[in-house]
């Protein structure tokens, strides 16, 4: 990770969170994916209007117990801003500690309450915060006190409850602590392909007064656009739709050929590992690819074979 000593490099100006809730109309966010929104591809993104990257959950128990895991998780660069780094916390010690070193490399962090995977909550982390607004409101105080900066933000994501009062409640003592914005994915955490519950989320929105985000089926600039004028949200965040087409936020339907060689560029200078720089090609390149074509490129086994492919294939070099 880069120094917090180290200045950032000249004519490098950029928004910090809350400032962006307040000059934009939306602000669009890129969601925190395990395995994919880790440092080449913010950059990528920020290069089509994402105002906001967020990296993959950590989890703050090792982040805070291991270099190893810090070096592994955590890579970024003094241009790889706005940043919030997430973790997944269960106490509310681990998680400030985290916030504690976290904080000299970034612009806030971010409590996953809404991670519905069953091991993540079988181990007291992710959805199942949803139902402990008590230990979540603890989280999200001791995280302020220890980074006593107004400009950097402590934030939680959230799935919504069965009785969306209880939603309404658990953001309100939320805010009352001190979070700076909530994220809300607006299906519960048994939920997978039901549609967003848009109410659910505008409700939320009209209950508290920091900035509330709009996340789950963001897919292109216009539903960006959609969402915002349906709940009045302060932002949207998008997850598997800017996987997709990571230009989705400057409009385009699908990933342009251009958006794919400063993929190759930014990942290959920055040594992005070969199985996240071909994963990401794979969701990218689905529409420009037969389905053959597609098995061949999906078996690719090493970085020359993928760029020999893609010279010969769609004449990208």
């Amino acid at each position: 990770m880069a120094s917090p000593s180290v200045e950032f490099k000249e004519g490098f100006r950029y928004s910090k969170p809350m400032d962006l809730f307040e000059e934009k109309e939306v602000v669009k966010i890129c969601a925190p994916m395990v395995r994919y929104s880790k440092h080449a591809f913010r950059k990528l993104v920020r290069r089509y209007n994402c105002d906001l990257a967020f990296t993959p959950m950590i989890i703050s128990d090792s982040f805070v117990k291991s270099i190893k895991a810090r070096d592994t998780e955590f890579t970024t660069s003094l241009d790889d801003r706005p940043l919030i780094v997430q973790f997944a916390a269960k106490n509310s010690d681990e998680f400030a500690s985290a916030t504690e070193i976290a904080a000299p490399y970034s612009d806030g962090v971010d409590l996953n309450c809404g991670c519905p995977q069953r091991w993540a909550m079988a181990e007291g982390y992710g959805a199942c915060l949803i139902n402990k607004p008590d230990l979540v409101s603890d989280m999200v105080s001791q995280a302020k006190r220890r980074v006593n900066n107004e400009n950097f933000t402590v934030s939680i994501k959230i799935r919504v409850h069965q009785d969306i009062r209880d939603t309404v409640e658990m953001c309100r003592r939320a805010e009352k602590v001190g979070a700076s914005f909530i994220t809300v994915h607006g299906r519960t955490k048994d939920q997978r392909t039901q549609p967003v519950d848009l109410q659910a989320i505008q409700t939320i929105k009209h209950a508290v007064s920091v900035p509330v985000v709009a996340n789950g089926d963001i897919r292109s600039l216009e539903d960006t656009l959609r969402v915002h004028e349906e709940t009045q949200v302060d932002g949207v965040m998008a997850a598997r739709g800017i996987l997709d087409n990571p230009a989705m936020y400057a409009g385009y339907n699908e990933t342009p050929v251009e958006c794919v060689k400063d993929w190759l560029d930014l990942s290959l200078s920055l040594g992005t590992p070969f199985s996240c720089f071909h994963h990401h090609l794979m969701f990218m390149l689905d529409h420009l690819l037969p389905r053959v074509e597609r098995s061949v490129f999906n078996s690719l086994a090493s970085t020359s074979a993928v760029l020999e492919f893609l010279s010969a294939n769609l004449g990208i070099d």
